[in-house]
């Protein structure tokens, strides 16, 4: 999997993409600006990083469109509004409870729904638990993965919403692990990313609700 860091230019993005630990899973940075008329003829993944201004993403909204219709991959990332540049996403906000553990018996309201996902062998629930920002629905033929107490999805695996694979999730794990705070967010990137690199086997829903790789 070529994969290409969408960079919004900020110093988490750039803390992010040179973590000597991260870089080598990434073939290529492509600052968010230059994504619009960007050659991804040897790219098979766009990582769009966390927490990006959503304008900068709808000017290449076509583009990322264009890239799906090859079959290729988008990971879309929390805070950065991907309901607004990604066809098929559906966004509902919700309260932010940033320091829930804090509270003795708090429950962060996180529930891995599909355990058996190939993502899982890579990362725990633990590793994609700090705080969320809403909730997504999760289109017809979707696949969950992670699920909020309330109803909806923090992350879900999309190969039925259009041509092309979506990876969509309300977490900014780019924004923390940049920011050199929040340790789980560092865990969830180093199980996501040789994940995505080594291929990120496709998964289905069956018509009886069952995923199928």
């Amino acid at each position: 999997m070529r994969i290409a860091f969408v960079d919004g230019g900020t110093y988490y993005h750039h803390a992010t993409y040179n973590d000597p630990e991260l870089k080598p899973f990434f073939d290529r940075n492509i600052y968010v600006l230059d994504l619009p008329d960007a050659d991804l003829s040897e790219v098979d993944c766009l990582y769009i990083a966390s927490r990006q201004n959503p304008a900068d993403l709808i000017a290449a909204r076509n583009r990322i469109a264009d890239f799906l219709a090859e079959g290729k991959t988008v990971i879309a990332l929390g805070e950065s509004h991907c309901e607004q540049w990604l066809k098929g996403v559906e966004w509902t906000p919700g309260m932010t409870n940033f320091w829930w553990w804090l509270t003795p018996g708090e429950d962060s309201g996180l529930r891995m729904s599909t355990p058996e996902h190939d993502l899982f062998r890579y990362i725990s629930l633990d590793d994609a638990t700090w705080h969320r920002h809403g909730t997504l629905i999760i289109p017809e033929g979707a696949v969950s993965l992670i699920d909020a107490v309330e109803g909806g999805s923090v992350l879900y695996d999309d190969s039925s919403s259009g041509p092309g694979r979506r990876i969509v999730s309300t977490l900014d794990p780019c924004y923390h692990h940049g920011s050199y705070f929040m340790p789980s967010t560092t865990r969830f990137l180093k199980g996501f990313l040789p994940w995505l690199k080594q291929g990120a086997a496709r998964w289905s829903l069956e018509p009886d609700g069952t995923s199928t790789q």
